[in-house]
């Protein structure tokens, strides 16, 4: 699983005059290569425990948010409940579902320091059936300085959820883009991470970093966590470099990088303003069809 965080990738690079689109940019699609038919998933007879999965990358802007809601709301098409818990202080899952989380008395906040108050009380009711919210806004980011002062503060997350992942299938937890006790909290409460990444090479430098940090977290504080899988995203297999990165972390991760990949299309940022998931707001884009064969990956783990 070791990757060279300081190498930059072989890149071809198109002769002068020629576009990117030229011949060493039509070359097979890695991506492509990689698809197979996903099976449908069996429907349920009844819920629960959930399995809780951390969306995490300590880069920011890489489709943790994005992919968290549209997973979330492609999992409920296949009948399972899901809980999803916004753990970013900048509450950017709570805007992508249309829910004014800085209007709100009580969030993730209250849950995480108020003994007397459970996630049931803070948790929303979204517009997809099946799929539920735990709100975050700016209260949030006073929880990492009070957290510190917690008997084993990195559990306290993974407390909170007791009370109600027996309601659920998947819990999905958007983590911040930090390495701070808020996502190390996500982490011991997981089974597994899902790694959203950026086709881009600067993301590519980060991955190291994060799986040592999962490392030390399943070595220290949860011994069942696993790496899920990498997801792509923002991928444009137009340009050379897009699958020049993919085709390297395939050869670093193998089979731990979803087959599933996420293009780059203008009705993500559109489902941002609706507070939709792209399953709902473009139900037949090819985006929606991507994120229903992720949860196919998902629920097939």
């Amino acid at each position: 699983m070791a990757i060279r965080a300081d190498a930059a990738p072989a890149v071809a690079r198109p002769r002068d005059g020629d576009p990117e689109m030229g011949a060493a940019a039509s070359r097979t699609d890695p991506a492509r290569a990689r698809q197979r038919p996903l099976p449908d998933p069996k429907p349920l007879t009844e819920h629960g425990p959930a399995r809780v999965i951390a969306m995490c990358n300590q880069k920011g802007g890489v489709g943790k948010t994005t992919s968290t809601i549209n997973l979330g709301a492609a999992l409920t098409e296949f009948g399972r409940k899901v809980l999803l818990i916004d753990l970013d202080p900048q509450g950017a899952l709570s805007v992508g579902l249309g829910v004014p989380a800085q209007a709100m008395d009580r969030t993730i906040y209250n849950a995480l320091m108020e003994r007397r108050t459970s996630l049931r009380d803070v948790r929303v009711h979204t517009d997809i059936p099946g799929l539920d919210l735990v709100p975050s806004n700016i209260d949030l980011s006073a929880a990492e300085v009070q957290l510190v002062s917690e008997v084993a503060r990195e559990q306290t997350l993974l407390r909170v959820l007791a009370d109600v992942r027996d309601e659920y299938d998947y819990i999905l937890i958007d983590c911040q883009p930090s390495l701070g006790l808020l996502t190390v909290n996500a982490l011991t409460a997981a089974q597994g991470v899902m790694i959203p990444l950026e086709c881009e090479f600067f993301s590519l430098r980060g991955v190291a970093l994060l799986v040592d940090t999962i490392d030390k977290v399943k070595e220290r504080l949860n011994p069942q966590l696993e790496i899920s899988g990498i997801l792509a995203t923002m991928y444009d297999a137009r340009t050379v470099h897009c699958k020049e990165v993919f085709s390297r972390v395939v050869e670093a991760f193998g089979d731990t990088v979803f087959q599933t990949v996420i293009q780059r299309t203008v009705r993500f940022p559109e489902t941002t303003v609706a507070g939709q998931p792209i399953t709902t707001w473009a139900p037949t884009s090819s985006g929606a069809a991507a994120y229903r064969d992720l949860a196919k990956e998902v629920l097939a783990l």
